[in-house]
């Protein structure tokens, strides 16, 4: 490995809203990737307002956080004037960096804001070091590799490519049946096209068998009578190859998920954060605390784990057959907005407790805290014994004094499914 590389990887960390965005730089992001309100791919996700995006550049630039914004839809003529108009919006915003896949695109933000950066999104089936050259050329910074390459193809790009570019690869989040997520299922479906960030998922739906002579007959598919779950993957994972990463040459770390939860981006960020800190500190370091990062990385939500492409072609064991759901063993209770003089800590309620209730709270230095719930209070200042209504925003008295941007989760009775 060159000098260069010989830093730590960015640890990228996505935000679907203005308070994930806060929890991915508090607890442990490098950078974050969000998406406005056009032009990305996801398009169901809260994305961000140009006065949210403007105030979250500001929060993470002064904790030292690079932003990046994504616009990597696939362009249609009908798109193209109105992304000339938001890229010169976001000029004035001044993110870190474009994360584009269209050519089309990629002229306008060039000719538009030639001044931020340019990332060449997954979507644009990066499989090969020529196609990255090619894009060098243009004027891109960096290029997010495909999800089908092995560490192995990865290193060899590094090897072929400028010094002074960088390679972003996926190393944790969901996985798609289409090549570089390049899907038509949910148009087809549903009209809802997944290349202009409307996707309905349609990989983790039940499909059944029709054959042609006997319209309305539907047959289950069968795998080894595992099920009938074809198209729904595994989790990618790579919590325990951090070494294996960093050889490849990658260079931003990236989590996937704009879709996600405070809980979900705080619990990975903080998860990895320790395991890339801990490997740079000694491997051995790094060895002793795979207990840990292993227990930690489950409670998140998840679908089980796969290595994905990164140690050979995937075959059945990366498949989930017989269901669609996750597992779930933590409910996200709220995210600690501050604290007043008396202790008590203001949240915006997720899911409800009650007073009386043992809770935990989740810590950016790596520390779970277990605490009892001794008093809740209204914004009318009445005091209640439980929040059961989605979104309430309450005053809660906890035996062991939270601070801000601590996560409030319980675990639950057994690890639950979610569909």
């Amino acid at each position: 490995m060159n000098n260069k590389r010989q830093g730590k990887p960015e640890l990228l960390v996505p935000a679907s809203s203005l308070e994930v965005l806060k929890t991915a730089v508090i607890f442990g992001a490098d950078a974050v990737y969000i998406g406005g309100e056009a032009f990305g791919l996801r398009a169901k996700a809260k994305n961000f307002s140009s006065q949210e995006m403007a105030e979250g550049i500001r929060f993470a630039h002064a904790h030292g956080v690079k932003v990046y914004v994504t616009a990597n839809i696939l362009a249609h003529n009908d798109d193209l004037d109105g992304a000339r108009k938001y890229f010169g919006e976001l000029r004035e915003i001044k993110p870190d960096a474009l994360i584009i896949s269209d050519p089309g695109m990629f002229m306008i933000a060039k000719e538009v804001c030639p001044e931020i950066d340019i990332h060449i999104s997954t979507q644009a089936n990066n499989t090969n070091y020529q196609t990255y050259r090619f894009w060098w050329q243009q004027g891109a910074r960096r290029v997010v590799s495909a999800r089908e390459l092995s560490l192995a193809e990865i290193r060899q790009i590094r090897d072929n490519i400028p010094e002074a570019m960088e390679i972003e690869s996926f190393i944790h989040g969901a996985m798609c049946i289409s090549y570089s997520g390049r899907c038509l299922l949910s148009n087809y479906f549903t009209g809802r096209d997944a290349n202009q960030g409307a996707c309905t998922h349609p990989c983790r739906w039940k499909y059944a068998v029709v054959e042609e002579t006997r319209p309305g007959e539907y047959l289950p598919v069968y795998e080894n009578e595992r099920g009938t779950y074809i198209f729904n993957s595994k989790d990618l994972c790579m919590i325990e190859y951090i070494p294996e990463i960093v050889r490849a040459g990658i260079d931003s770390l990236k989590i996937e998920g704009r879709m996600k939860t405070a809980l979900y981006v705080a619990c990975v960020a903080r998860t990895y954060r320790k395991a890339i800190d801990d490997y740079f500190a000694s491997e051995e370091k790094y060895r002793q605390n795979m207990d840990w990062y292993r227990a930690e990385i489950a409670k998140c939500t998840y679908r089980q784990f796969t290595t994905g492409f990164y140690f050979g072609k995937p075959d059945e064991n990366t498949q989930i057959y017989d269901s669609n759901t996750y597992v779930n063993e933590y409910v996200y209770l709220g995210i600690v907005a501050s604290v007043d003089g008396r202790g008590y800590a203001k949240f915006e309620q997720k899911n409800k407790f009650c007073v009386g209730d043992t809770i935990e709270i989740m810590k950016p230095d790596g520390s779970n805290i277990i605490t009892k719930v001794l008093s809740m209070y209204n914004e009318d200042g009445e005091k209640v014994e439980s929040c059961p209504h989605s979104r309430q925003v309450l005053y809660v008295e906890l035996a062991y004094k939270p601070e801000p941007y601590d996560i409030m989760r319980v675990e639950t009775a057994k690890p639950q499914a979610v569909g």
